[in-house]
């Protein structure tokens, strides 16, 4: 079986069965490398989020006529404006904190965003989205690609996932994506406390640095173990981090808390990945109830948002991040015989950010039914892509991280990239 560096780090350290530790020059070596102070958060809503729940199109008589039990009524909605074409549009009511923000001019949504053919799959789906490919959904991610351009020595901690799996996008060929769940989970791992713990760490230094060239199997493991110690009080430092704002206590608010402090704590860490799920509803969505399944899914978003938002304002890092979100696919548009959606096509993606231009870009769907709509495909049932995806992947790499797109992204996407940035 191959193993990659990837595979060797992403359970945290404590997951080793030998303990070792880096020795210092590699932790002052990370400290001192240069890099962007741009921070970039891909945000996924994992099982694929109803964009016309999240951003309603509430003075369409189709939107209700074919969600009888499940559309958001009119009056609870929270206005946002008006699209290029004039559409009507309202935030869900549980995202009083989105609306804010969008008020403030930092939050931008991109509406009917995917691609051709779009696959209705969780599994290929994510997997498009992750790696910018769709003929090829099975290569390298997107920021993976990106990793992998950027000039070495690359700091062990460059990008953090906060998943117990490294995602498919940062998948990369050559860097190595730490996954970190926990600050406190991640420390160094000895049988011993107290100074004998002392003495393992320092007599592991010396082993881990020796790396034979005679023997690649054993160099391997020590350069990876290297790596992955370099780490360690880094990582450390970001729990003694005590944020401006209240997050929640829950999974997805306090990895965003965790990736705040690796902010303020100047960690080396320039791109982040974080996911929440449950966003695969078919079965009683109830957007409206107080205890509704998407109601909730629509609370723990906007109050782990924007805590983050706020904190982050706080701590004057709003202008040097960019919050990315993205799901596998929209919603079908009528509701099923469960009040839930089946899967769809066409989605939203939001960005938010100090240097976000806010607003609404592209256009909602007309949500007649019928197959001379050319807003909708699958004969009326589904929300047709407008944006493509990749086009706002170029964005980001051109305009956010510095890099070119076309190399990236095996294709030039620039036309027709919506200008939020």
């Amino acid at each position: 079986m191959s193993i990659s560096r990837r595979t060797f780090v992403k359970g945290g350290v404590a997951a080793f069965t030998v303990s070792f530790a880096a020795p210092a020059f590699l932790s002052d070596l990370a400290q001192a490398q240069g890099r962007s102070r741009r921070n970039l958060v891909v945000l996924y809503l994992s099982g694929g989020n109803d964009a016309l729940s999240t951003l309603v199109p509430y003075t369409d008589a189709q939107y209700y006529a074919r969600r009888p039990t499940i559309a958001v009524p009119a009056a609870n909605v929270l206005q946002v404006g008006t699209d290029a074409r004039g559409a009507a549009l309202g935030l869900h009511p549980r995202l009083p904190g989105l609306q804010t923000i969008f008020n403030s001019g930092r939050l931008a949504f991109i509406q009917r965003t995917g691609y051709p053919n779009s696959s209705r799959s969780h599994f290929e789906g994510t997997d498009i989205w992750s790696t910018a490919d769709p003929r090829n959904p099975q290569g390298t991610g997107w920021l993976g690609r990106y990793l992998d351009q950027l000039p070495p020595p690359v700091d062990v901690l460059t990008a953090w996932s906060t998943q117990r799996e490294t995602p498919r996008t940062l998948l990369a060929r050559t860097v190595g994506v730490p996954s970190i769940t926990s600050i406190a989970s991640y420390a160094f791992a000895s049988p011993n406390g107290g100074s004998d713990a002392g003495f393992a760490r320092e007599s592991a230094t010396r082993i881990a640095s020796h790396v034979p060239v005679d023997q690649p199997h054993l160099a391997f493991v020590n350069a990876s173990t290297q790596a992955a110690f370099a780490t360690l009080d880094r990582v450390a430092l970001v729990g003694t981090y005590v944020p401006t704002a209240t997050y929640p206590n829950n999974g997805f608010a306090q990895a965003l808390r965790m990736i705040a402090g690796a902010m303020v704590r100047g960690v080396g860490t320039s791109v982040f990945w974080v996911q929440t799920g449950g966003y695969d509803t078919h079965a009683s969505q109830n957007p409206n109830g107080a205890t509704g399944a998407y109601a909730n899914l629509m609370g723990t978003l906007n109050d782990g948002l924007f805590a983050f938002y706020s904190d982050l304002q706080n701590q004057g890092l709003l202008n040097d991040t960019l919050i990315l979100q993205f799901s596998e696919f929209g919603r079908r548009i009528a509701e099923n015989g469960s009040a839930g959606t089946d899967h769809g096509a066409a989605g939203l993606m939001m960005a938010i950010g100090g240097s976000v231009r806010g607003g609404i870009y592209g256009t909602a769907a007309d949500l007649r039914a019928g197959s001379d709509n050319p807003t909708l495909e699958n004969n009326g049932n589904d929300v047709r892509y407008e944006t493509d995806f990749r086009s706002v992947y170029a964005r980001v790499i051109d305009s956010w991280l510095g890099a070119d797109s076309r190399a990236i992204l095996g294709g030039d996407f620039r036309q027709g990239a919506p200008a939020f940035l």
